[in-house]
């Protein structure tokens, strides 16, 4: 696919010192006041770092991908071990929950892996999705395609589920529970409380996916949870009010006690200004990344079931705009890597 001659607007929506974000290779001669502010073309924004020899800067090349829209690879290099936390696999050879409302078409581990090869991510958790209820198996079999050493699991599971049943899945590289509340499923906001305990014990985390009423709703339930809780999609905080909202505050508050974590995904979910740039989404992004980098993580969100089909966002504009909102070279790192490794259970990069 060629690439477009028309200029499109690249957006640097996140607040942040593009200085900073250069630092992943060398220091760039641009100077801003209001990154937040400048709208850039971006054919100027790549003449700019090609000026100055950036070797962390992508060439543009194409890599058409499935449920993805365009083809170009980001600007920016993934390090090592860059790992993308969420992400699905579909097929229609397995059975779907009666209760499932998000039917996609076979997305399929060599679909995935034309993503990695795109953006530049070499390990993976796979989320299962509810079109599947707590039938796990698609999942635990896509990160056997994909390689289990660098790809873990995030399962759905029946409230009573047995002891023995969850040592396997342990086995099996499951690493956590999925509550997915804001679509009919199998676990409600009263499963968090039975299941939780049982979830710790196994070194495993909550990954809750909630409506912002939800989160407001069960804010004093959610404090009091043991064990380790990751919120998708950037808690889908709501907009316009963002980082004014209640939901915000909220979550902001469980990031500050220690055990919360927040994915810097989907941001389609909750942004009102919506593509290309999410711009409203970003504040936020960049606003968990300057209250606690130390727990965040990035998803890819692929092949972003909730969005139309014939409108899939691009991942490799979506991996800039996470970029961007990371600010400068450490966190970039930490987010894609280190946070990753300690969260999952993968191995260590070297240095």
């Amino acid at each position: 696919m060629r690439r477009s001659k028309t200029k499109r607007r690249f957006v640097l929506t996140c607040g942040i010192d593009l200085r900073g974000l250069i630092s992943l290779s060398i220091t760039t001669k641009a100077r801003t006041n209001d990154v937040a502010a400048a709208l850039l073309t971006r054919r100027t924004v790549l003449a700019g770092l090609a000026a100055s020899a950036l070797p962390g800067i992508a060439p543009a090349q194409a890599q058409e991908v499935r449920w993805s829209s365009g083809s170009e690879k980001p600007h920016f290099v993934p390090p090592a071990g860059a790992t993308d936390c969420h992400f699905h696999t579909y097929d229609k050879t397995y059975p779907i929950a009666k209760s499932a409302t998000l039917l996609p078409d076979d997305t399929l581990p060599d679909d995935y892996r034309a993503l990695q090869r795109r953006i530049g991510t070499t390990r993976g958790v796979i989320i299962q999705p509810s079109t599947y209820g707590t039938d796990n198996r698609l999942q635990i079999a896509s990160r056997q395609a994909l390689g289990a050493e660098n790809f873990r699991v995030v399962a759905v599971v029946a409230e009573d589920i047995s002891e023995a049943e969850l040592r396997r899945l342990d086995e099996q590289g499951v690493r956590g529970v999925r509550f997915n509340l804001g679509f009919p499923g199998v676990l409600t906001v009263n499963s968090l409380p039975t299941l939780a305990p049982r979830l710790a014990d196994l070194g495993w985390h909550c990954q809750i996916n909630m409506r912002p009423k939800q989160i407001e709703d069960n804010a004093d339930l959610l404090a009091s949870l043991p064990g380790r809780l990751v919120f998708d999609h950037l808690a889908q905080v709501p907009q316009p009010a963002g980082v004014e909202s209640a939901p915000y505050k909220i979550i902001r508050g469980l990031l500050d006690r220690g055990k919360t974590w927040v994915k810097l995904s989907g941001p389609y979910v909750s942004s009102k200004q919506g593509a290309p740039d999410y711009a409203d989404a970003a504040a936020v992004a960049a606003a968990y990344v300057k209250a606690a980098p130390e727990r965040l993580v990035w998803g890819s969100d692929w092949p972003h079931p909730s969005e139309p089909k014939d409108h899939k966002p691009d991942d490799a504009r979506l991996f800039d705009l996470f970029a961007q909102c990371a600010g400068d070279a450490a966190a970039f790192k930490r987010i894609l890597v280190d946070n990753p490794a300690e969260f999952y259970g993968f191995p260590k990069v070297a240095p």
